[in-house]
């Protein structure tokens, strides 16, 4: 018989994609509810005020909750969405079980029953519930990129190869976009662009802001280009992006995309900027290089850097949840 597990989906979308990216490994053993949440103005309380119930949580506009048969499992993507997981698990009578994706503070730990936690985060807590990996999961994975292949070549085929991504984070936790970085990732773009040549795929984020946006397609303005900003009215091409790409720049602030560049086997580049990565970010790009997933695009021979393999502990996370139902 199949078990049930709801995805707790809220607006942090790089986190809905982690756990989208453990889903698709799961198998046909498991039956995969999507559940959208929409909060209101109490979800930035802390959790422990919060605790297992579910203020925060705009009951009209967020998918059904109350009067439903409770899962097996419930996927908890964020701080946020813990105490709808804590509450769901109390109302089952404790049979639902919490899968709990990146640290989400010190208030309901021991009701977790899997908790995943990055590498950079090690020292948080520990116990017999944590699990730890390398980044973070993610869905890019071969037959995804293959099918992204297939209908973003046509589109991108008459730039110049070879084609560099370049993926925009911004503003990490309220901390202003300082535009000095996005000057300095402009003018390695271009010494980038004077040593190969080719083209640029470019996209941004939420949290990149149109300053910094404005700084770089300036300084790329000769350069041929496909480019995707955030709340641009058309197809988003991140996935054609991955897949057809040659090699990868990211900046080190955005985790999901960075391990989601990590994921394709493609070089990647990380831009750290100057004082721009809090400790955390910068554990996080150094277990990248310490796997030899990415390299620092102001390393010697950058250019040279072929990654030993590709990232996702999507399949490891994945058996560990099968290992909870075995």
């Amino acid at each position: 018989m199949k078990k049930t597990i709801w995805v707790l989906c809220d607006d942090r979308k790089g986190s809905v994609g982690q756990a989208k990216g453990i889903a698709m490994k799961l198998g046909d053993t498991f039956e995969i509810v999507e559940k959208e949440i929409v909060y209101n103005k109490l979800a930035g309380l802390p959790n422990w005020l919060r605790r297992s119930t579910l203020l925060g949580v705009d009951l009209k506009k967020s998918s059904p909750l109350k009067g439903q048969e409770f899962p097996d499992a419930v996927m908890s993507v964020s701080r946020r969405t813990l105490p709808i997981a804590l509450w769901i698990k109390k109302k089952s009578g404790n049979k639902t079980k919490i899968i709990q994706l990146m640290f989400p503070g010190k208030f309901g730990l021991d009701k977790i029953d899997l908790l995943v936690i990055s590498e950079h985060d090690r020292g948080k807590t520990d116990g017999n519930n944590v699990f730890y990996v390398t980044g973070s999961p993610h869905r890019a994975f071969p037959e995804v990129l293959d099918e992204a292949r297939k209908k973003w070549t046509p589109v991108f085929e008459k730039l110049p190869r070879p084609w560099t991504v370049v993926i925009l984070g911004g503003e990490i936790k309220n901390k202003p976009v300082n535009p000095e970085n996005f000057e300095l990732l402009g003018e390695r773009l271009l010494q980038l662009h004077n040593v190969i040549s080719g083209s640029l795929l470019v996209t941004s984020s939420r949290r990149t802001g149109k300053q910094a946006e404005d700084i770089i397609m300036n300084k790329i303005k000769d350069i041929p280009s496909y480019t995707y900003l955030w709340g641009e009215k058309k197809e988003n091409p991140i996935m054609g992006f991955y897949a057809c790409a040659d090699r990868i720049v990211a900046t080190g602030d955005s985790v999901s995309m960075v391990c989601e560049s990590c994921g394709t086997g493609k070089p990647v580049m990380i831009f750290k900027g100057k004082g721009w990565l809090p400790k955390k970010h910068q554990k996080f790009v150094q277990s990248l290089y310490d796997g030899h997933y990415a390299v620092d695009i102001d390393a010697p021979n950058a250019l040279d850097f072929v990654p030993d393999k590709s990232l996702n502990p999507a399949f490891e996370i994945a058996d560990k949840i099968k290992e909870m139902f075995s």
